[in-house]
């Protein structure tokens, strides 16, 4: 270096060439060196940036800035195993919004991303700081706390503060949003403070995914505890919706028939159809089982299809004068084209639609009026006959009574069975009068007992059926019953001036 200075300042001789070049050499060696470390920093520190931005939005929910269904996961896990060393409970606690759907539906899904950003605020805020908080779909949230397994209420307490804080009215400008949630709580801890063994992230929360499901089905709006029971419950059900949907296809749904009788002659005048499940695992399977979860699940109307079918081949062989009732639900008044199946069912089955006659309850009156409406006068127009049934137990006005197509009124057999109390006897006594006074025929159910009978018969002409005249029957049973009383349609002699018509000639007229 100094001969290289001498040289350029004029004041001493060349430097050695070699060296000289060498010098370069390792000078911009040095600066390539630095550039490129500089360089690569750059490109760490970029790429760190990318994986920290990847991992966060693997992680957290977009919209909330919750975590999201993994890491929460993963994060109950990790908080499970800290604090079982510390001698800590874990609460994993599922929150649910009740009817967001209906939201969505009225106010667009970008009011609902509003309300999901200002409810997942509210929640954090109304935490401990250090709460991982996730939103896991939809309009599912949890939270996971830490507490002492000898105060579980505490856990009580913070959720409540979660109702009290998080739900209630949301305000987004125009549009107002009442929220209200059903809430699940799971421990790895029970009541007595004991340790569960086996319990990670993934088994806290399906447990808690569980509770909240009930607390929705007591009611929403509340909050409830894992129980062990919940979890049997919840196989039973499944057992069933599998069996329901198993037993369909294996025709284990038969009908059993209740006889009808008028009350003043005690002759029988017809048979209610009533569904019975031959399981090849429960056994006999009654209706308020299973017709629930049919609901559901949506196969009631495959299943009512099936029963009636086969109560029609059954009824073709019966007195042509005795009539066959079938009761319809709610959810099958929601099909637009029902009254359109069932009248095609009753050609298909050669089955004089004067000889059926359905029975709604009093809750169908109130989902789609117009339709119902229509529905049940189509069906009238060609001979069927409807029947309001359990009247007293719903929600039908006089109003309803006097302009919907009823051809017969029933009486529920709560208010029948109770005769002897004279002021279920009063009320008995005024549904009757409510009938002579709309000249729509009364039946009464639940008929048990002489004394029963005994009130009916003298509060007018009524037709009643229960166990005093016999439990529901099999078609073979049924059969033979007539048979001995000669009320088979083969043994039955045509009488003169007889106006029941032969099912060929009443289905090729209403075709």
């Amino acid at each position: 270096m100094p001969k290289v200075l001498h040289s350029l300042l004029g004041t001493g001789a060349a430097p050695d060439p070699l060296l000289t070049n060498a010098m370069l050499l390792n000078i911009a060696l040095i600066i390539f060196g630095w550039r490129r470390y500089r360089d690569l920093t750059a490109e760490i520190a970029e790429r760190r940036k990318a994986e920290e931005s990847a991992r966060r939005l693997a992680e957290m929910d977009p919209l909330t800035g919750c975590l999201n269904r993994r890491a929460m996961e993963h994060t109950t896990t990790e908080l499970h195993k800290s604090c079982k060393a510390a001698g800590k409970a874990v609460a994993f606690v599922m929150v649910d919004l009740d009817n967001f759907k209906q939201v969505n539906d009225m106010n667009g899904h970008g009011i609902g991303d509003k309300v999901l950003s200002e409810f997942a605020g509210r929640l954090r805020r109304c935490l401990p700081p250090e709460t991982p908080v996730a939103r896991l779909g939809g309009d599912e949230f949890a939270f996971a706390l830490a507490y002492d397994p000898k105060n579980p209420d505490s856990v009580d307490e913070i959720v409540s503060r979660v109702f009290q804080a998080s739900g209630g009215r949301i305000e987004l400008g125009h549009a107002t949003i009442d929220s209200t949630m059903s809430v699940g709580i799971a421990a790895d801890h029970d009541a007595n403070g004991h340790p569960a063994d086996g319990l990670d992230g993934e088994i806290l929360m399906h447990r808690a995914d569980i509770a909240m499901y009930r607390a929705k089905k007591d009611g929403k709006n509340r909050y409830s505890w894992f129980e062990a029971t919940m979890e049997s419950e919840l196989r039973f059900r499944n057992q069933l919706e599998s069996g329901i949907r198993r037993g369909i296809a294996n025709g284990e749904f038969v009908p059993y028939y209740e006889q009808q009788v008028d009350l003043d002659t005690g002759e029988l005048v017809g048979f209610e159809m009533l569904a019975r499940w031959h399981s090849a695992d429960l056994g006999v399977v009654k209706p308020e089982v299973f017709i629930p979860i049919a609901e559901e699940i949506g196969v009631i109307g495959e299943l009512s299809e099936m029963l009636l079918r086969q109560a029609f081949v059954d009824a073709k062989e019966w007195d042509p004068q005795l009539t066959l009732s079938a009761n319809i639900s709610p959810v099958q008044l929601r099909d637009q084209w029902f009254a359109q199946r069932l009248l095609k069912l009753l050609v298909e089955c050669n089955f004089p639609a004067h000889r059926l006659e359905i029975e709604v309850t009093e809750t169908c009156l109130h989902e789609n009026m117009g339709q119902v409406r229509s529905m049940l006068a189509s069906l009238r127009n060609q001979g069927v006959k409807v029947s309001l049934d359990d009247f007293g137990t719903g929600y039908a006005s006089l109003s309803q009574l006097r302009t919907l197509p009823f051809d017969r009124i029933k009486i529920d057999r709560s208010f029948v069975r109770e005769l002897r109390d004279s002021d279920n006897s009063k009320i008995v006594d005024a549904i009757v009068s409510l009938g002579n006074g709309l000249q729509m025929p009364i039946t009464a159910e639940g008929i048990e007992d002489e004394e029963i009978l005994s009130t009916l018969r003298r509060m007018g002409q009524l037709k009643g059926q229960g166990y005093l005249y016999g439990r529901p029957e099999t078609a073979v049973q049924v059969r033979e019953r007539l048979q001995t009383a000669g009320r088979l349609a083969a043994s039955r002699p045509v009488q003169p001036g007889d106006d029941s018509k032969p099912a060929e000639d009443d289905n090729r007229r209403r075709a």
